[in-house]
């Protein structure tokens, strides 16, 4: 327990002062953010609030990283490049917008392509440590669900899913960090019971604190009304955090339960488009995803950001329950 509170503490306070020296630099370089004109109103305002803060929280983790880090950390290790190959991804991709002053980065496509790369990487050494292997485990019955070599492409998915829902959750201030963070706080408290059972424990617990002390961090920045954005730099990061966390502690099963706001994100979407497509161009939402919709109906969006965090700490204390 210490060990995890020291933790959080060096994260946060770096996430903290890197916010506090970074965001006046992201000003001057003109890192804003580009706010979209067919979107809620009262987003216009936001036009030119810097971007990138996920940097922040990725400073955060990488502070814990140098002080924990050891040769035989493997999961820690295996858990930081995980999630720092998808910050890539976003770090290009916020750049690109940024030094090129446009609103579109990386092509669809482009994105796609490197996610999947790295989604194959992280599932095809996860099928073969022996310490995670092909089977998930399945709570309440407690018992394993051992997919063989379909656990390959199982992953994949699962990673492609997460983090790209976590992105899409990336919309109102505060929203993808405030879940994120309840749900990197309960891996947290996951990987503490079970430092007796498992190898990777004590590896994935510093790594759960770490996350969830740079998001600490970069909240005070990005709360309402935000002073920064994470960007897909955070967002991509976060997404490959979390499903680093699923992955190694075998929970994959649970992201729905845990991330259930992460697929209300993608879920309203597909079937915004899906609609849209096949009904004449009827759309079911005002606005997709569904925190935007909210929004347009009038709902301000500090009431939206509370909702998803109190629905996501019931789901996550379920996701507890389910373990015991």
């Amino acid at each position: 327990m210490q060990t995890l509170i020291l933790v959080i503490l060096i994260s946060f306070v770096t996430a903290l002062g890197a916010g506090h020296f970074l965001i006046p630099v992201l000003r001057r370089l003109k890192a804003g953010q580009q706010i979209r004109e067919d979107g809620p109103k009262s987003h216009l305002s936001k036009a030119g609030t810097p971007t990138m803060g996920g940097i922040f929280i990725t400073l955060g983790v990488l502070a814990v990283a140098i002080i924990f880090l050891r040769e035989e950390s493997r999961y820690l290790w295996f858990a930081m490049i995980g999630a720092l190959a998808y910050g890539l991804i976003g770090l290009i991709d916020d750049l690109i917008i940024v030094l090129k002053h446009r609103s579109l980065g990386l092509r669809p496509w482009q994105k796609l392509a490197m996610q999947f790369l790295f989604a194959v990487l992280i599932a095809i050494f996860a099928y073969k440590d022996p310490a995670i292997g092909s089977k998930l485990f399945v709570p309440i019955a407690n018992v394993e669900w051992d997919l063989g070599i379909w656990y390959i492409p199982f992953t994949v998915f699962v990673i492609m899913a997460l983090t790209n829902s976590v992105n899409l959750t990336d919309g109102l201030d505060g929203l993808a960090g405030g879940v994120t963070l309840i749900n990197t706080a309960t891996y947290c408290l996951i990987f503490l019971g079970l430092l007796a059972a498992n190898v990777w424990a004590k590896d994935m617990m510093i790594f759960a604190g770490a996350v969830t002390g740079g998001i600490l961090g970069f909240l005070r920045y990005n709360t309402y009304p935000a002073k920064v954005f994470m960007g897909d730099t955070g967002a991509f990061f976060l997404g490959g955090a979390v499903v680093m966390m699923a992955i190694i502690s075998r929970l994959q099963i649970l992201i729905p339960v845990m991330g259930l706001m992460y697929v209300a994100s993608s879920v309203s979407c597909i079937l915004q488009v899906g609609s849209y497509k096949l009904r004449n161009k009827k759309r079911i939402f005002l606005m997709a995803p569904l925190h935007h919709h909210f929004e347009m109906k009038g709902v301000h969006e500090t009431k939206i950001v509370s909702v998803y965090m109190i629905i996501t700490a019931v789901t996550c204390l379920l996701t507890l329950w389910m373990l015991v």
